[in-house]
């Protein structure tokens, strides 16, 4: 026969209390905030269940037909410039027009795969003046492209100011976009130029 000391069962029942408010605290510090949902509802958000794997080469050769035929509309749209096509960073009127106005000039930086190919051969050249005038090519049509794109940059600028004028712009953002794809060959940019050079933006 076990003796019980005067309030030991009082102490311990304060203990158990405290630890359950405090096991109570924790789990509302560190919960989800929100009830847990029922298995049938967490069930029924679930995606269904992946298609079976083609049982004939004719059914598999159809699917991917199909997949191939998705991706090349995907990629028409997205050369084509429709915005649900295009990724987040194309997006938006306002990119289009910094596009039209890159694409409506010639850029210096465009030229930049036909002067790097010029530098190249002339290092290949065994003559000092030849590799002289190569460093000097090389440094002035860095000067070139810099400058170009500083009045590339204002460009953007006022364009975007004019017809844009009552929206919040990242203009650092929209002037590194245009910048970056004046640095690209027209034919090569993506998504596709749609003025012409010399067009009025």
């Amino acid at each position: 026969m076990k003796l019980r000391l005067p309030g030991r069962r009082d102490r311990s029942e304060a203990t158990r209390a405290a630890d359950a408010d405090l096991t109570a605290q924790l789990v509302k510090a560190g919960g989800k905030g929100r009830p847990t949902p029922k298995r049938s509802e967490a069930q029924g958000r679930r995606p269904g269940p992946p298609p079976p794997p083609p049982t004939t080469r004719k059914e598999a050769y159809r699917r991917m037909r199909e997949q191939q035929a998705t991706t090349r509309s995907s990629r028409a749209g997205a050369a084509a410039g429709d915005d649900s096509y295009l990724p987040a960073r194309d997006r938006g009127p306002v990119r289009k027009l910094v596009r039209d106005v890159v694409d409506a000039r010639r850029n210096a930086g465009s030229f930049f795969l036909v002067v790097a190919a010029l530098v190249l051969v002339g290092y290949f050249i065994p003559s000092p003046a030849v590799q002289s005038y190569t460093v000097f090519l090389w440094f002035l049509f860095f000067l070139v492209i810099i400058a170009d794109s500083v009045f590339l940059g204002r460009r953007i600028k006022r364009t975007v100011l004019e017809r844009f004028p009552n929206q919040d712009h990242r203009m650092r953002g929209l002037v590194w976009y245009g910048i970056s794809r004046s640095t690209m060959v027209r034919r090569w940019r993506f998504p596709k130029p749609e003025v012409a050079l010399g067009a009025k933006v």
